[in-house]
């Protein structure tokens, strides 16, 4: 640990961020604070204009000639818009800054004397342990169920079970650990997020080690990964972030590597149709059905939310949890036309997929996407067969129905049939998320 004078201007809004997760860039950052936060900002602001100074030193991670924020992101946020008021996110927010950088006594200043930490995992024990209150915006905002989240799908930390641990207890008694050690906080990164460990064959959604595969292709999987990481193949810069982790477990899978549809234990045990790859809790025989209140069911959903689709994530958090089917159904008819749409261009941006053409209809472009994870055994062919049904205008399960859902003054949108549809199209619209 050392303190330094750094330039204000060399200081980094973090991105990555966990209270938001993931975003494009750094004025991304910035913009995602004053939506979210906005009085506690203002009031951050009059605050460290009053004292002439902030009071904790922000914790920083070197990156070349630059220095990543983990700690202290709001308050460096609004001593970057102090220096300069046109980057706020809008004209009256500009003219607030304008305004209190008037009022500030003395020198305004160009360094700031930050906490500088070149080791991650002690970074990440500091966040840890901080965090424990707002004092109205002047202090720290205690992170919510959704920052947590964040956080411990980004490091590992804080879950139930350790996957390092259960991973290495079965490398060990197959025989097959590493010679050298396994860095363990880089193999809770890797595979901290659900999205990860079901690519690679196993589950942790309920607190324990379930494995979803064929045991003998997930352990060689696991195998490959503990080599990568005992032999510094793969660092811990290598796995940072949800696009680096994926772009890793792409190259094992283009390896051959990885379990695919076909080694599914699920779709060995169980002949249901049409079944959301969802992790669900299993009812008991007192337990009594619920009606469903929302279009998207209160249950975990395996996937990796890369900065890239935040507005994916929006709306898929507002079909989840805040709009009501029996309130809200043609809202959520809109949304839920909208969230198919951009999962779907996500995938085809993500994969390039080369079958696209420029004219093709959305229902041609989920049909190519859907035949597209068939090839690449994500989906198996009965739920292509499904899909199938999507460009078909006679059919209530389609885009057409999607389509008249937006633009059709007479067609009301019924919350049974938006059950049905979800149900029908959870399988694929996770897939193109993760893509």
């Amino acid at each position: 640990m050392s303190y330094r004078h750094l330039p204000l201007e060399s200081l980094v809004i973090n991105r990555a961020n966990d209270r938001h997760g993931e975003l494009e860039n750094e004025t991304a950052a910035i913009a995602w604070l004053f939506n979210n936060f906005e009085l506690h900002m203002l009031n951050l602001t009059k605050d460290i204009v009053a004292n002439g100074q902030v009071f904790e030193p922000p914790l920083v991670f070197p990156d070349g000639e630059q220095f990543v924020l983990f700690d202290g992101n709001r308050r460096m946020t609004c001593l970057k818009l102090l220096d300069k008021p046109r980057r706020a996110p809008t004209t009256e927010l500009q003219e607030f800054f304008s305004e209190q950088r008037t009022k500030w006594k003395g020198e305004f200043p160009a360094t700031i004397q930050c906490q500088v930490e070149t080791d991650r995992d002690r970074i990440d024990d500091i966040l840890y342990r901080r965090h424990t209150g707002s004092q109205g915006g002047v202090g720290q905002s205690t992170w919510d169920d959704r920052m947590k989240s964040n956080f411990i799908s980004r490091t590992g930390m804080g879950t139930s079970f350790n996957v390092a641990d259960e991973i290495e207890k079965r490398l060990g008694d197959a025989g097959m650990l590493p010679h050298k050690k396994i860095p363990r906080s880089n193999l809770n990164r890797l595979l901290s997020a659900e999205a990860f460990r079901n690519r690679v064959g196993f589950s942790g959604a309920k607190g324990k080690f379930e494995f979803t595969h064929d045991e003998p292709i997930v352990l060689r999987a696991l195998r490959r990964i503990a080599d990568d990481l005992a032999n510094r193949y793969v660092v811990l810069g290598d796995i940072w972030d949800i696009d680096a982790k994926r772009s890793y477990l792409d190259r094992l899978e283009g390896e051959g590597l990885l379990p695919t549809a076909a080694n599914s234990l699920a779709s060995k045990q169980v002949a249901a149709e049409n079944k959301p790859a969802v992790v669900r809790p299993s009812p008991t025989r007192a337990t009594r059905p619920q009606k469903r209140t929302s279009l998207i069911p209160n249950t975990i959903y395996a996937i990796a939310w890369a900065g890239r689709i935040q507005r994916h994530r929006a709306i898929w958090e507002e079909l989840q949890f805040h709009l009501n089917l029996d309130d809200h159904a043609n809202a959520i008819s809109v949304l839920f036309r909208v969230l198919v749409e951009l999962a779907t261009e996500n995938y085809i941006d993500q994969t390039k997929l080369a079958t696209i053409n420029q004219n093709d209809s959305l229902a041609r472009r989920v049909l190519k996407v859907a035949e597209d994870l068939r090839a690449h055994q994500k989906i198996d062919q009965k739920y292509v067969e499904l899909l199938r049904k999507f460009p078909q205008a006679d059919s209530l399960l389609s885009a057409d129905t999607l389509n008249r859902y937006v633009h059709s003054p007479n067609f009301a949108p019924s919350s049974d049939h938006l059950r049905a549809m979800w149900d029908w199209m959870a399988d694929y619209l996770v897939h193109c998320l993760n893509a």
